[in-house]
């Protein structure tokens, strides 16, 4: 009988402790309603010395930030690049000879509650003095004063009529034939047949 009444004991205590949790497991901790990003805060020098790669399907994307023109914009773009909001998007929209557009995150792979929270975030206006040539980083936008959110766009020729209106935030350092690429392939209207991913965007010191 006491042997029983031992079994039972010994088996009720470690039922009911614990398990012990695996290091490999996922964190089940939400993240903290409106966390500070990895940029947040950020000097101008510090954003200026920063370049993102944007790795895609058909090679790399080497963008120099100008945060002293556009400092919302950059911080923006970090925070998106350095979180990996962009991994997995594609470039949804093409005008032939003109723009590639992404960062429309419910391209993602990982789009959900999250990602769709992040892309309701609006940035302020920044219209700037920085032409819109071939080459230029621009915040995509409506015709609502501050509407720009998550969406981008590379200009592959010149759209002089962007000027002063749109933030230009951004230059092709490397990869401007990527982007061609990007816009040469077949599309129906401004959808690509086979939109492009971004399979990782990568935050760096710039090469001097």
């Amino acid at each position: 009988m006491k042997l029983l009444i031992l079994f039972l004991f010994v088996f009720c205590f470690s039922v009911t402790q614990e398990a012990p949790k695996k290091a490999n497991a996922r964190d089940a901790t939400p993240p903290a309603e409106n966390a500070p990003e990895p940029f947040d805060g950020a000097s101008v020098e510090k954003m200026a010395a920063q370049c993102v790669t944007l790795e895609t399907d058909l090679g790399a994307i080497e963008i120099a930030m100008m945060p002293e023109v556009a400092p919302e914009s950059v911080r923006g773009f970090l925070n998106l690049s350095a979180t990996g909001a962009l991994d997995t998007t594609t470039f949804s929209r093409v005008v032939k000879g003109f723009v590639i557009q992404g960062g429309n995150l419910s391209t993602s792979e990982k789009w959900g509650p999250e990602l769709s929270k992040r892309m309701s975030r609006r940035l302020p206006d920044e219209p700037g003095i920085i032409k819109h040539v071939r080459g230029i980083v621009s915040m995509a936008r409506t015709d609502e004063p501050n509407s720009a959110t998550t969406h981008f766009f590379i200009l592959v020729g010149p759209g002089s009529h962007l000027d002063s209106k749109f933030a230009a935030f951004g230059t092709v350092e490397k990869g401007i034939e990527v982007a061609d690429a990007i816009n040469q392939a077949p599309a129906e209207g401004e959808k690509p047949e086979k939109p492009v991913k971004i399979n990782h965007a990568v935050v760096k010191p710039c090469k001097n």
